[in-house]
């Protein structure tokens, strides 16, 4: 919405200023010369019958840039009733008369004591309001109305053809769906997502599932349809796609598997497999496409609230691959990589996994005190349920890497009381492998420390 503009316009003045460099425009010319965003001239309905302000506001007014001088300076809405005070500002009849009920006898936008508290009607901005709504009604109705018609042929083409057609028309609809929020609704109310849900299966090829996947990760699904996603053939069928398809393809994967889940933990085993595990570790390690690896880590964190899956994520080498790659996160990517990797540590393999990562040990001690307090609080988590394991091997790992004064800074810190009582007791147990006056030179302290 556009800021308010004072506008100079006098009652019974057949003129009207707007926002165009200054000049006083009649509403014949305002409208003829398309100074508002009009397009050309003509009444509202085209000659028809006289279309409804207030249904067309409501139904245009989040989808356009109304122009300021539509604005009641109070409301800060479109005026369907503008009326014009003796100060010259016009403002909608409703707001204006609730001013001068809370005992206010001044015009809100000058603060000029008002002389006469009559209200002028200003038929001719209301006119000029009308006609610039009714146009973009029109013209908003009518792309409608062929968005509707192409969704229609598209859909009836899906049930005929096939072959490269087939895809043409997937390729057609993705973009429809895309380009317009409302095929989105076309779509489902059409019977589409049946539609193009029965294109996956078997021998479906990929470039068909491909498009498939990118009308369906756009649309809303019911929890049948998802239930009927997650049958073998189609789960097998997106996890090769998230493996062979392009980057576009492997993130309309990931966005689709999260909206088939939605919270259900049945549906997250369903989905999962290998091959899906398998490729979207590689997204994560593909360091060329960003979005890709955002969109990996997503998913992937996700998958870690379901035991079986982490097993198959630990066998599958997760931990060395996310381990060594902690380096190349930053934001949001290392926050949900160390939530995924503090989420395998929980499990016994994975903590034997994190044992032998010695890289891994000396990244999580450099990121304590580092990015956030979330990603030491994940740091100190994986570091302590390693050293669970082998706090002897580990230890001597984390010290030479610095942990110790890592640790003395995060006591030292405004960290809540649970890191810093799990620092003490880690920083206790790493001591224990050392005699005191080489523990005290590994923590960096100076000699009045000391």
């Amino acid at each position: 919405m556009p800021i308010y503009q004072p506008s100079t316009w006098k009652a019974g003045d057949p003129k009207l200023v707007v926002a165009c460099g200054a000049q006083i425009l009649d509403l014949e010319t305002v409208v003829k010369d398309g100074i508002l965003g009009g397009g050309g001239g003509g009444g509202g309905g085209g000659g028809g019958e006289k279309l409804d302000l207030k249904k067309m506001i409501v139904e245009l007014e989040s989808s356009i840039e109304v122009p300021s001088v539509f604005i009641c300076p109070i409301s800060l809405e479109p005026m369907q009733d503008p009326v014009t005070l003796c100060s010259g500002q016009t403002y909608e009849r409703c707001n204006i008369q609730k001013w001068f009920s809370l005992g206010h006898l001044t015009c809100p936008t000058t603060m000029q004591e008002l002389w006469d508290d009559s209200l002028t009607p200003n038929r001719t901005l209301h006119q000029l309001i009308h006609t610039w709504f009714s146009q973009k009604f029109l013209a908003f109705k009518k792309k409608s109305e062929d968005v509707q018609g192409r969704v229609t042929e598209l859909l009836d083409s899906l049930k005929k053809v096939k072959g490269q057609a087939r895809v043409q028309s997937l390729k057609d609809l993705r973009h429809v769906v895309a380009a317009h929020s409302s095929a989105k609704k076309m779509v489902v109310d059409n019977g589409g997502v049946a539609v193009i849900s029965s294109l996956l299966g078997s021998f479906t090829s990929h470039a068909v599932g491909s498009e498939a996947v990118g009308i369906l990760v756009n649309l809303d699904l019911d929890s049948e349809l998802k239930n009927n996603l997650i049958q073998p053939t189609r789960r097998s069928l997106i996890a090769d796609i998230l493996n062979e398809g392009s980057i576009e393809t492997k993130i309309n994967c990931t966005k689709f598997i999260k909206k088939i889940m939605d919270g259900d933990d049945s549906r997250t085993e369903s989905v999962s497999s290998l091959s899906l595990l398998v490729g979207l570790l590689r997204m994560v390690k593909d360091q060329k496409h960003p979005n890709g690896v955002t969109a990996g880590l997503s998913l992937l964190r996700s998958f870690c609230s379901n035991e079986s899956i982490k097993k198959q994520l630990v066998s599958i080498g997760a931990v060395a691959k996310l381990g060594g790659a902690l380096s190349s996160f930053n934001g949001d990517g290392l926050e949900s990589a160390l939530y995924i990797l503090d989420g395998l540590s929980c499990l016994p393999e994975g903590r034997l996994a994190l044992k032998d990562c010695e890289e891994t040990i000396k990244m999580l001690v450099k990121l304590l005190m580092k990015v956030s307090e979330i990603c030491t609080e994940f740091a100190l988590s994986i570091l302590w349920a390693v050293f669970k394991v082998a706090p002897e091997e580990c230890a001597v790992v984390a010290v030479d890497a610095g942990l110790a004064a890592k640790l003395l800074l995060v006591i030292q810190s405004g960290c809540n009381k649970e890191v810093k009582q799990r620092s003490s007791e880690l920083l206790k147990l790493c001591s224990l492998n050392y005699p005191d006056s080489i523990f005290i030179s590994k923590c960096k302290l100076t000699t009045t420390i000391q």
